[in-house]
């Protein structure tokens, strides 16, 4: 019988009975705890059962298009993956570690510990077909994935056949190197300094075909399923134009007199 509880929660579940699985161990885990068969997942990423096995175990490993549409499809995120790329669990959020832990009190105000703190060199990574994701959350938040990312020259998220979508909004911001990225039939280079935000359900690819590597932050929002605050408010004004506009505001609606 499947656990109680969200995918991610049967997953940490999972991780914390049973040690700290790598990626395909992540996958597994998160498989057979949704009940779905080995042919039903492959069938719906589009490859073989034989691969998801092999992926499962460790002996395979999908390119990053793949790798997005299987934690799609499972309800996960790139964070419930790094949540336990390194210790198998998420690190408890602000606990001070290694030779923070051991500093006398007082001696740097810094070693308290800030909760969701995460210090540098600490993120846990994913590493796919020249591609890095580091997580910049201390655990995984899900109602937003916050990365770092790593083009390494001549690496791309998918082929121009198969470009990636899912739900969601996707915020970038380059500080390194240069990324070719394409939204629908629109494309561009972005630079140093360049930002883009774009609705994540238009087909989209990724490629760095520079001599540099390019590194970005992102931020997706929304990848299983939220609401835009945008759309929220949308909603709420719709709701309020068709109630005649009197006394369904956005502040009513949530209950807010304004007294």
């Amino acid at each position: 019988m499947a656990r109680a509880g969200s995918p991610r929660e049967r997953l940490v579940d999972a991780v914390r009975d049973n040690g700290a699985p790598g990626m395909g161990a992540a996958i597994r885990q998160a498989r057979t705890a949704e009940g779905i068969s080995l042919r039903e997942l492959g069938r719906r990423v589009g490859v073989s059962a034989s691969f998801i096995s092999q992926v499962e175990l460790g002996r395979a490993t999908p390119s990053i298009g793949t790798l997005y549409t299987i934690v799609s499809e499972l309800d996960l995120s790139l964070d419930s993956l790094l949540a336990t790329a390194v210790t198998g669990v998420p690190l408890e959020s602000g606990a001070p570690t290694g030779e923070a832990a051991a500093a006398p009190v007082g001696e740097r105000l810094t070693t308290v510990g800030i909760p969701g703190l995460q210090r540098a060199g600490t993120a846990p990574d994913i590493r796919v077909d020249g591609v890095r994701w580091e997580r910049l959350t201390v655990q995984d938040d899900p109602l937003v994935e916050y990365l770092r990312v790593t083009y390494a020259a001549g690496s791309e998220s998918n082929s121009v056949e198969n470009m990636m979508r899912h739900a969601g909004w996707e915020y970038l911001h380059v500080l390194t190197g240069q990324m070719d990225l394409q939204v629908g039939f629109d494309k561009d280079t972005l630079q140093p300094g360049d930002s883009l935000s774009f609705d994540s359900t238009i087909p989209h690819r990724i490629s760095n075909p520079y001599t540099q590597d390019c590194v970005s932050i992102w931020a997706v929002v929304g990848r299983h399923g939220f609401a835009h605050p945008r759309e929220i408010a949308e909603q709420v004004a719709r709701l309020g134009r068709h109630s005649g506009g009197e006394g369904f505001g956005y502040g009513s609606h949530y209950g807010a007199t304004g007294e």
